[in-house]
């Protein structure tokens, strides 16, 4: 290069946008929650792997937070209806700063979730959608299930525009 002042600046940017992954950890099975262990041999493997993270910012120089790999292995786990833990997965750690401007430090959960079927059909709902009736003191008079058509028909009714 006939610049040397060019070089040294690329090379500068290059180094500055920068970032990092690290592999923490391989497990064989992870959780937060507590388990039942004695009713291990009904748990049942999810068909696909799920993904859960933690990511905090760095703006300018300052941290938003600090991440979580607790916070990481539960989102991953609540995002399974009836999921007590993963198995067969990996723990990562990425980070990147883009000095004085912008980063973020990130935890990534990624596993196959086991789920307990008898949790799995508890926390099925008959629907998405609710209907709650109260009185004029706020006190909850009905709650019953209903359907999307039947909710978007009451919602209607309520939020006359």
């Amino acid at each position: 290069m006939k610049n040397p002042l060019a070089f040294v600046i690329v090379a500068g940017l290059l180094f500055a946008f920068t970032g990092c992954t690290a592999r923490l950890v391989d497990y064989t099975i992870i959780s937060t929650k507590n388990v039942d262990l004695a009713r291990a041999g009904s748990f049942q493997k999810g068909k696909s792997r799920v993904q859960g993270e933690d990511k905090m910012s760095i703006i300018i120089f300052i941290p938003t937070g600090v991440p979580n790999v607790k916070e990481a292995i539960d989102r991953a786990i609540e995002s399974v209806p009836g999921a007590v833990a993963l198995v067969d997965g990996v723990v990562d750690y990425r980070y990147f700063w883009i000095p004085y401007i912008y980063g973020e430090e990130t935890y990534i959960v990624e596993g196959t979730p086991l789920i307990d079927p008898n949790l799995a059909s508890a926390s099925e709902l008959k629907s998405q959608f609710m209907i709650a009736k109260v009185n004029k003191d706020g006190d909850l008079k009905e709650l019953k299930y209903v359907t999307p058509e039947e909710y978007q028909k009451a919602k209607a009714r309520v939020f006359k525009k």
